[in-house]
This record gives structure tokens, C-alpha cells and sequence, in this order.
């Protein structure tokens, strides 16, 4: 993807990894309607025309957010209107991230809060800095999760601990993330993208097929009754077996070499 956004920074550490970089870093990288619509744009670009991308990367600029949210001083006196038609380009941006068929690791490099957090659930999975924060805020402001945080959360942390989270809108820290289940790893200041990096490579290297059709029968297995889920896997089980990836996979065992997927 070689477009250039406004509020995104857009990099290509290799041809099969991209790194999509929230860049407001002098507002705490914070969601306006520009970078709702940046999102939006390049999650359904990656959806619609993934190329050779086979994982991305999500991340913040500077070390002190990941994400703050969104951002107030722009909703500072918006219309019942401005503020609904606003909040239907997150919508979008959120939906499209969690539709994406190629998997998007969060690298959290700062504090997450409310649509911050939000975006970071979104992700696949989540690798923290030990200092970052976490917090779904948005009850002490009169409003309550709508990017998706009252269903992605109670799943990754529990019902109740959600609850616990959103009712009281209490920041929590990368500690506590990991030990509910949040985050998968945690690691020093700084060193976030680069773990986050070190697995997108191993992901990349895998058949690209595969990887897409597993997080699809992750992701929609999860809402359907077991034997539904059960069925669901096979059929994207079945959608690989035809596949030049799946024959080079088995004949590059064989032969005791690495495979060279090619995405066919």
C-alpha cells in the first residue's frame, strides 16, 4: 500500500509486513474524523487488495500513547448530527479492522484508552509496553464503549471483569492485562513494535491461505453454537486443499526444505 494519509503513517519493513503507525503523536495520537476515515480506507484496502501483505502490524506514534481516544477538543461543541455522522465513520473504521482477513497485531507502545483500547481489541492480539495503561473511559463522560468495546472486551478479559472495567471507567495497567488475558506479552518501553515485528515474520512466513482461513474460523467460530463452529472449520478446512500452497507444503517436508508459499 503506498498511499500516504494524513493522520497515518503508512511502512513496509518487508514486502509481506506493513506497519500502520497512528501519527498525532502531539494529542496522544488521538481518533479525529480524518483518521477515522484513514483507517477506514486502508482496512478495506488491505481487506479488498492485500497484495503481498500477509500480516500487519498496528502501532502509535512516539512512546507516550498508543492511542488516547477520541478526541474531545474536535467534539467540543459538535451538533447531535456532526456528532452521529462522526461516530458512523468510527463504525466503519472499527467493523472494517475486525473484518480484515489478514491478521493485525497491536503493538501497544503507550496508553490506550476508550477508542484507543477499542482499536487495540480489534487487533488479533495485543503486545504491550510494562508502562502502558489501559481504560475504557467513555461512562465518565456521559457516553459508554461504541467502537465494539462492550463485546471485545467481555471476551478477552470475562463478563464480569468487564463490567468492573467499563461501569467505573478505572485505567488499569500491562500487568493486569496480561494476567486477564488481555495482552499476550508484555515488554520493555520501546521494544513493542519490534516484538510485535519478530511475529508478524514468523506469521508471514507461513502459508498466507492458511493463516487467513484459520482467523476466519477463529473469529466466526466464536459466535456460533460448537457443532455450527465445528462445520464452519471444515468447510475453510476444505477451501485449502486445492491449493499450489498446500501441495508445496507437504512436498517441501518431504524434500526437508523451506516452503515458498506463493498465496495460490
Amino acid at each position: 500500500m503506498s498511499a500516504s494519509f494524513e493522520t497515518l503513517a503508512i511502512e513496509h519493513p518487508s514486502p509481506e509486513v506493513m506497519v500502520v503507525r497512528l501519527s498525532r503523536p502531539e494529542v496522544s495520537n488521538a481518533l479525529n474524523t480524518q483518521m477515522g476515515l484513514d483507517l477506514l480506507e486502508v482496512w478495506t484496502r488491505l481487506t479488498a487488495e492485500p497484495g503481498k501483505v500477509r500480516c500487519a502490524i498496528l502501532t502509535g506514534a512516539g512512546d507516550k500513547a498508543f492511542c488516547g481516544g477520541g478526541d474531545l477538543k474536535q467534539r467540543n461543541g459538535m451538533s447531535v448530527a456532526e456528532w452521529k455522522h462522526q461516530h458512523e465513520i468510527f463504525e466503519r473504521s472499527y467493523w472494517a479492522l475486525h473484518d480484515c482477513p489478514v491478521p493485525v497485531i497491536a503493538a501497544v507502545n503507550g496508553h490506550a484508552f476508550a477508542g484507543g483500547l477499542e482499536m487495540a481489541l480489534g487487533c488479533d492480539f495485543i503486545y504491550a509496553v510494562r508502562t502502558a495503561r489501559f481504560a475504557l473511559t467513555e461512562v465518565t463522560i456521559g457516553i459508554m464503549p461504541g467502537g465494539t468495546g462492550t463485546v471485545t472486551l467481555p471476551r478477552a478479559v470475562g463478563e464480569r471483569r468487564a463490567k468492573e472495567i467499563i461501569l467505573t471507567g478505572r485505567p488499569f495497567s500491562a500487568e493486569e492485562a496480561l494476567e486477564w488475558g488481555m495482552a499476550n506479552r508484555l515488554v520493555e518501553p520501546g521494544a513493542a513494535l519490534e516484538a510485535a515485528m519478530e511475529t508478524a515474520r514468523v506469521i508471514a512466513g507461513n502459508a498466507p491461505l492458511s493463516v487467513r482461513q484459520a482467523k476466519k474460523s477463529i473469529h466466526f467460530g466464536l459466535q456460533m453454537d460448537m457443532r455450527s463452529a465445528f462445520r464452519f472449520e471444515i468447510e475453510a478446512y476444505n477451501r485449502l486443499v486445492d491449493t499450489e500452497d498446500r501441495i508445496e507444503g507437504v512436498r517441501a517436508f518431504n524434500e526437508k526444505r523451506k516452503p515458498a508459499f506463493k498465496g495460490r
